[in-house]
């Protein structure tokens, strides 16, 4: 697989999952670090303490991608307190999907007593991988298709939530080449289809894998 990542440690002696592509790629991320699109060479997953509070994760992330002997200005970073070298991966006909799940705060994204809250390290991030390049549309499509992928997991998983407050995503593509770039990147498009599939099969791994570890506390007698 293209993303599987090597696995090191930081500064703060937790893991972190690393991923040096092997030349720039077109992205798409959420990430606290190098998020919105552009080229990228390298994501970082790092694993945080479940109370981690420091007011600038960008810089944070920063540090440990230059620790890393990464330019800090040419990747994406994200941040979990889910374990990272629990990490799935699953590939579908050359789309990848990488997830580590933490469910500790489940919630619904529309629940109306929903309470704000700013929020702290993503606990589910996903890093996902097609490799033909596609149109900027189709792009951004990719990251609704793979959260709608994440919340079908995570239904399947036995929770009644469509993520928790921080999760994050990041989409990688070959950059545009001589032939045109794909236009569609939705769950019925040839790649988004795939792309969802992995992200499912990823995620719905993980998420019964915190589920096993972390079973739900028997309902209270009537």
């Amino acid at each position: 697989m293209i993303l599987t990542p090597a696995v090191g440690l930081h500064g703060g002696g937790r893991p972190l999952l690393v991923w040096r592509l092997p030349r720039a790629f077109a992205v798409i991320a959420t990430a606290v670090l190098g998020g919105g699109v552009g080229e990228r060479d390298w994501v970082v997953n790092a694993e945080v303490d479940l109370d981690y509070d420091r007011r600038d994760p960008a810089a944070h992330l920063a540090e440990l991608a230059a620790a890393e002997g990464l330019d800090p200005a040419r990747g994406a970073g994200l941040l979990t307190a889910a374990p990272v070298r629990r990490f799935r991966a699953a590939a579908v006909e050359g789309a990848e999907a990488v997830a580590t799940v933490g469910l500790s705060v489940p919630v619904r994204a529309a629940d109306p007593d929903g309470a704000l809250a700013e929020p702290g390290p993503g606990t589910i991030n996903l890093v996902a991988w097609v490799p033909v390049a596609l149109d900027p549309g189709a792009l951004a499509n990719t990251l609704v298709t793979v959260t709608e992928a994440k919340t079908q997991a995570l239904h399947d998983a036995g929770y009644d939530a469509t993520g928790t407050a921080s999760d994050a995503v990041v989409v990688c593509c070959p950059l545009p080449g001589a032939a045109p770039p794909e236009p569609f990147g939705g769950p019925r498009s040839p790649w988004g289809h795939r792309l969802a599939r992995a992200t499912h099969a990823a995620v719905l791994s993980g998420a019964l894998d915190w589920r096993a570890r972390h079973p739900p506390p028997p309902a209270e007698p009537r």
